[in-house]
């Protein structure tokens, strides 16, 4: 039987990242057809203390590489964070996508007792179990940015919707 874990992250983070996918193709193209320029949308921002637009994709496949790494019990892939365009960030979603797609659902077997350790960008470590840092810290955070990137795209004029966000399942 697959584990419950990977049944709640892979195919959620493949839905939602396939999601992405297609709201940043609608945003090329909105940038394209109006005459904008790219980078004008690529540094948008919902309000000034928040991370632009390229930050939050770059965020959001952190998440669902280092959560799906994590709880499969692999090392993390690096990724540059080098991306400067619409092409350089899906060639990113590929990469995660890629990656997490695999990852073999046996590998999550142990996941929900697992030790996580992680920093989140502090000096402070947190402990997890496997479970709680799915469903507690992980899916949280990977839907606050995938959520971010798509109201700062929509808050900017891109036409974009629900169905754009949720991606394919």
């Amino acid at each position: 039987m697959t584990s419950a874990l990977y049944i709640a992250s892979i195919p959620v983070f493949k839905q939602m990242l396939g999601g992405l996918h297609e709201v940043l193709s609608k945003a090329e193209a909105h940038a394209a057809d109006k005459k904008i320029d790219p980078n004008a949308l690529l540094q948008a921002r919902l309000f000034p203390d928040m991370f632009p637009l390229l930050r939050q994709v770059q965020v959001a496949t952190d998440f669902a590489k280092s959560v799906s790494a994590r709880l499969a019990g692999v090392e993390v892939p690096k990724l540059d964070d080098s991306e400067q365009s619409f092409a350089d960030l899906q060639a990113r979603i590929a990469t995660v996508l890629a990656f997490i797609d695999g990852l073999d659902a046996a590998l999550f077997d142990a996941a929900a007792t697992r030790e996580i350790v992680s920093q989140a960008g502090t000096p402070k470590e947190k402990r997890f179990t496997g479970q709680s840092y799915l469903f507690n810290y992980g899916l949280p955070h990977f839907f606050f940015h995938v959520t971010t990137a798509y109201a700062i795209l929509r808050h900017n004029g891109v036409e974009v919707g629900k169905t754009d966000y949720i991606g394919t399942y």
